[in-house]
């Protein structure tokens, strides 16, 4: 029974120890549990002057694009200009064939003089029987029938007047030129063809002017009504491969109805192209810029998002706290932040991975 004790004085002993040991461990385990403030750099919001702008897809078409049609039947003789050439107005594209509008007008003009032949003969008669009738040699219907007959004579000469005209318009059409100066599109005939100005065989080529050059594209309703009170809007395009376009447009046409499916309103700048660097067709980034305006502005890197829209955190009694910001237009490396903010505010712009609502941070 000793020996039995003993051994349960020191069973006793040893977990007495381990419980305090643990004990020990626990308070120390708990004294070093309170997380240490996060470092974070600041930016205390101040509003500035910003540019109110929009930015848009865009398609480049031409300022004037024109279809080159045939405008009489016939074969085509030559074509005069090469495929994409730069033209002026007024150059020979093709040539049909004149020969039949040669003969054509050579007729008309033979009409009209044989017209002109029978009016002079008809005059002299109707002179003539007007002094008999006055002598009442002659009865006044034959006198009438003379003056009828002038009188027909001249309409016919007017016709073939006209004819002769139409002829020599015919010719000319045989010539076809540019309607307008631009870039030539590729020959839609073949020389040798018959073409006609009906069907499919009319359309010969397209020609499209380049310079200055327009740039169609889409704004949401809201952009629409505050770009519609500015007085000075600037139009700068941006192409696929990043590259800023030199030059500035302006607006040109804005739509006069919103469209329903997709609550957007058309609009179309133009810009000048003399090096034709933008081709009519291509797919570019379009900026808008209307004036200035009073925001905030942050950095690109201080804006997270969570399900209910862009936020950014602010430094408040030495805790984070997230605060909704809505958001503009990006400047560079920044963001303008339109509402959410006030003077004074600041704004964390590091670290965030590490923060959490409440969470105690400290300005490095």
């Amino acid at each position: 029974m000793k020996y039995f004790a003993v051994l349960m004085c020191i069973a006793l002993a040893a977990c007495n120890d381990s419980g305090a040991k643990q004990e020990e461990k626990k308070a120390a385990t708990g004294a070093s549990a309170a997380p240490a403030a996060v470092p974070v750099s600041v930016l205390e919001a101040t509003q500035r002057a910003v540019p109110v702008s929009f930015e848009a897809v865009g398609r480049t078409e031409g300022s004037r694009e024109v279809q080159v049609r045939a405008r009489v039947a016939g074969i085509l003789e030559k074509q005069l200009y090469n495929e994409g050439d730069a033209v002026p107005e007024g150059a020979p594209l093709f040539r049909i064939e004149r020969a039949p509008f040669e003969i054509e007008l050579a007729q008309a003009r033979g009409v009209l003089a044989q017209e002109a032949s029978r009016r002079d003969l008809a005059q002299q008669d109707a002179e003539r029987l007007k002094g008999l009738v006055e002598r009442k040699a002659i009865s006044q219907k034959e006198a009438d029938q003379a003056a009828s007959s002038l009188q027909q004579s001249a309409a016919a000469v007017q016709i073939a007047r006209a004819r002769v005209r139409q002829a020599e318009l015919n010719l000319s059409y045989t010539e076809v030129n540019a309607p307008i100066g631009g870039i030539t599109g590729r020959a839609m005939q073949s020389v040798g063809s018959l073409v006609s100005p009906s069907g499919d065989s009319a359309l010969l080529t397209t020609l499209t002017r380049g310079d200055p050059i327009w740039v169609r594209f889409s704004i949401s309703e809201a952009e629409f009504s505050r770009v519609r009170g500015s007085e000075s809007i600037e139009v700068k395009v941006e192409l696929a491969d990043g590259k800023q376009y030199p030059e500035t447009g302006k607006l040109n046409f804005a739509g006069s109805t919103v469209d329903a499916a997709t609550g957007t309103v058309q609009m179309r700048a133009e810009l000048p192209n003399s090096k034709l660097e933008l081709l009519p067709g291509q797919y570019v980034r379009v900026q808008v810029q209307a004036g200035t305006q009073q925001a905030f502005v942050v950095p690109q890197t201080a804006v997270a998002q969570n399900e209910t829209g862009r936020f950014v955190w602010v430094l408040a009694d030495g805790k984070a706290a997230p605060r909704q910001v809505r958001t503009g237009n990006w400047i560079g490396a920044d963001w303008v932040v339109l509402d959410g903010l006030k003077p004074g505010d600041r704004v964390i712009v590091d670290n965030l991975v590490r923060l959490r609502p409440g969470v105690a941070v400290v300005q490095k």
